[in-house]
């Protein structure tokens, strides 16, 4: 995916609970490079607050399967077993990409694990946490938009991804948001300086 010009692809992901959201929507206010969210496709239904094509594309079954057998994901996946899917749109990243964006995808674990090792992406990526197992399951019954079933296999996926962080090129604690946001771009400013002509 090799696009002849400057964007860079950035891969952020961590266990659900981390706060990731929230640390990307000011990273898109606040740091001072071309950053733009590639807007992930899911079969979920909409929380509150959400809309279409700005949080997520919420699809339906039919539709997300017919991308997927049309190779239209760069990666997607059935998260937490419970019938819902997400994944990646090809054109989101492509299109970032060939305008000269620096392309975040907020992606979990799996998918990213999918994605690091292709050289033609060559992806920046960072694992964000909120330090422990126990400020995660805190955070996550604290949000209150899901079941005990849910949090429960949430917890148990933290738990596998956390075994993975190693995988990452740099490891973000997310103990305060403002810290957090200036840390990740301090960490792609410093990337640009010393890759000035990379591609992604």
């Amino acid at each position: 995916m090799s696009n002849g010009s400057s964007g860079r692809l950035i891969i952020l992901s961590g266990p659900s609970g981390a706060g990731k959201s929230t640390v990307v929507r000011h990273l898109l206010e606040e740091c001072d490079l071309p950053l733009k969210l590639s807007v992930s496709a899911t079969t979920r239904s909409p929380r509150e607050g959400e809309q279409h094509g700005e949080h997520y594309f919420f699809l339906s079954d039919e539709d997300f399967c017919r991308l997927r057998e049309g190779g239209e994901f760069l990666e997607c996946k059935e998260v937490f077993g419970l019938g819902y899917w997400y994944g990646t749109l090809r054109e989101q990243v492509t299109t970032g990409l060939k305008a000269g964006n620096w392309v975040i995808l907020e992606i979990d674990v799996q998918g990213a694990l999918a994605l690091m090792d292709d050289r033609t992406l060559s992806p920046i990526t960072l694992f964000i946490h909120p330090g422990g197992m126990k400020e995660l399951e805190q955070r996550l019954r604290t949000r209150g938009t899901e079941i005990e079933e849910a949090i429960r296999a949430r917890l148990e996926t933290a738990h596998n991804e956390m075994q993975h962080m190693h995988r990452y090129q740099f490891e973000v604690i997310n103990g305060s948001v403002d810290l957090a946001v200036d840390e990740i771009c301090r960490i792609l400013k410093d990337h640009k300086e010393k890759y000035p002509c990379s591609k992604s």
